[in-house]
């Protein structure tokens, strides 16, 4: 990376800042990045001649307002060389997904997509649902759109094939067959009820129906099916029968088909009103695996080749792209997208706008529901926004806040104390904004009071040292606490001794007998308010409320959960994962390892003598 700073305490800014430095610039492919003066950064743009490129913001009368003002307040300018312009098209969505710039176009809500593992790692391979990184000695399907979609499939698999889904530690541990045996849907390997070679045979066709041979395996188990009833053994040609419904239920025919395409990615845009919705269908092996529907931050002018080409190289900068990427409309650097795609997955990638047949067809349904997606978003919104401006009214605001945060607190008996923070705004819930606080302050069991002071200092202290200047939207203009007079008060505390003086700040407690529908609203040094029990806005605080004990509730059930599943393995230095593993499956559970002698523990494998005396003395109060 190449820095262009200033030249002095004196130095130009803007415009004149960029003219000064034209002739530092090459004439190569890369990626340029523009700053504001505290280091923030505001722009990263690409270019196949990064002086040809840059040189056009040195003349603000032709170019937007937003650009101008965003030429106005840059400070430094920094760039990155590239080989080929397709690398400075893979960087420039790289740095705009980690580092968010204000005036690029944005796509928002980039969660990760679940698959379909197929373990290899295990006599008896299982399925599961998976996020994250890939292990090399697994099979992974997918992506789908949703967590639904991927139990869905499950579902079928453990029907259709039988496989297991218990953990290896389970599988090692049980003596007789479970509920899901019981019900047909695994068929028992932990117990030795089909061999090795039976299970792998019934692995092979799972792997096979989602690889997108699943007419074969239907045909193989119609084969079955018929020669048991020729047979005479009725229960088994039910069982291939009811195997064979199972596979049947998630082929069912749907609006789009795809049959003849391996692996594809359906991706259509709709502009209304200023926002534009980008929706993108799945489809892998013949199916749609589901769909979800983006909604891009970028300026008004923007133009619709422009967003869906951001969204595109932003989209695919976490994820591999498939074979084939099929589109509404040509990019506007349509060959440069494809080609760059092409790098990103290190095999050909075709980018395709097609204009008739049943790709034209999958275009147009992702376009319809596109469209349906953004008219429901725009009705909700303004919904949300009257909202907003009716909670406004009542509590004096200076306008809807565009921001709110509501804090709750959940804890067991005063164990596994958790404190959390929901965000809302004129979008509705903003999930990703969510946070979850770990109690870590010596406080009383229990201790409620304390609890929140702890949260609201982390919360706030932080955000004084991270952006003092609150530019970066990230402060509420509206804290709610569910709690009543004596929450309240812990609050203006923490505010005071912060120095936070303007932020307004509301306590809701149920009214009496914690009767909910008589919420009252509490304000540092005003009456209590109390709405009337229909009020739209006594609804809405209900439900910010509702959100954030909810959160709360969840986050404590997570933390009192993963205390609940901890072994006794994990508190012990020098035992990681893979060591852990292989003693779970030399000795059966945490306890049998508790009670191993000294030479059963050395015949582990990985487990060297000097750990297995570690491990021994550590059991046995040896440390």
């Amino acid at each position: 990376m190449k820095e262009i700073p200033e030249s002095g305490p004196n130095a130009v800014t803007g415009a004149a800042l960029i003219a000064e430095k034209l002739s530092q610039l090459p004439g190569s492919p890369g990626v340029y990045r523009m700053l504001n003066g505290e280091g923030r950064v505001l722009y990263v743009g690409k270019a196949k001649n990064l002086r040809k490129r840059v040189v056009a913001y040195t003349h603000p009368e032709r170019i937007g307002p937003r650009i101008r003002r965003m030429v106005l307040e840059t400070h430094f300018l920094e760039i990155v060389t590239t080989h080929t312009e397709a690398e400075a098209l893979l960087l420039e969505a790289d740095l705009i997904k980690s580092l968010k710039p204000r005036y690029n176009i944005l796509l928002r809500d980039d969660k990760s997509f679940p698959e379909i593992r197929l373990t290899r790692d295990h006599a008896f391979p299982r399925v599961l649902k998976h996020r994250g990184a890939h292990q090399p000695d697994n099979l992974y399907f997918g992506p789908f759109a949703s967590a639904w979609a991927v139990n869905q499939t499950l579902q079928v698999l453990q029907r259709a094939f039988l496989l297991r889904t218990c953990s290896d530690n389970i599988f090692v541990g049980r003596t007789r067959p479970c509920l899901l045996h019981q019900i047909k849907r695994c068929c028992a390997p932990c117990v030795d009820h089909v061999s090795e070679a039976e299970y792998g045979a019934l692995v092979d066709q799972a792997q096979a129906f989602l690889s997108g041979r699943s007419q074969e395996i239907q045909q193989h188990l119609a084969s079955l099916m018929q020669a048991a009833s020729d047979d005479l053994d009725f229960e088994a040609a039910a069982q291939y029968r009811d195997r064979i419904r199972a596979m049947t239920r998630v082929q069912a025919h749907t609006e789009v088909d795809l049959s003849g395409v391996a692996e594809a990615d359906v991706i259509a845009l709709h502009q209304e009103g200023g926002q534009t919705c980008v929706q993108v269908f799945f489809f892998r092996s013949g199916r749609n695996y589901g769909n979800r529907a983006y909604y891009p931050a970028h300026a008004k002018q923007d133009g619709t080749g422009e967003i869906l080409e951001a969204f595109v190289g932003q989209f695919y900068a976490s994820r591999r792209p498939p074979k084939l990427v099929l589109l509404d409309r040509r990019l506007p650097h349509h060959d440069l997208v494809t080609e760059a795609l092409g790098v990103r997955a290190k095999r050909k990638v075709r980018v395709e706008a097609p204009q008739r047949g049943e790709k034209r067809a999958a275009v147009d349904y992702a376009a319809r529901n596109a469209a349906e997606a953004l008219s429901r978003r725009l009705s909700e919104t303004s919904a949300q926004r009257k909202l907003l401006e009716a909670l406004a009214d009542v509590l004096g605001l200076e306008g809807p806040p565009g921001r709110i945060e509501v804090y709750d607190n959940s804890h067991t008996r005063g164990t596994q104390q958790v404190g959390g923070m929901i965000v809302a705004g004129p979008e509705g819930f903003d999930k990703k904004a969510y946070r979850k606080f770990n109690i870590k302050s010596a406080i009383a069991p229990g201790d409620d009071y304390g609890m929140m002071r702890e949260v609201l200092s982390r919360r706030f202290g932080r955000a004084l040292k991270e952006d003092p200047d609150r530019q970066s939207g990230q402060w509420p203009d509206l804290v709610l606490i569910d709690g009543g007079k004596g929450q309240l008060g812990i609050a203006t505390e923490v505010f005071a001794d912060l120095g936070i003086e303007d932020l307004p700040l509301v306590a809701v407690s149920k009214g009496p007998d914690r009767n909910a529908g008589r919420e009252r609203l509490h304000r540092p040094d005003q009456p209590v308010l109390e709405l009337e029990a229909r009020d739209p806005v006594l609804y809405f605080i209900q439900r910010l409320r509702d959100e954030a004990h909810r959160f709360a509730i969840g986050s404590h059930r997570q933390k009192r959960a993963a205390r609940t599943t901890q072994s006794p393995l994990d508190d012990i230095p020098g035992i990681g994962a893979a060591r852990k593993k292989a003693l779970l499956h030399h000795f059966g559970s945490a306890r049998a390892v508790s009670e191993a002698g000294l030479a059963d523990l050395e015949a582990v494998t990985g487990i060297s003598a000097a750990l297995a005396k570690k491990l021994y003395d550590w059991f046995h109060g040896g440390v």
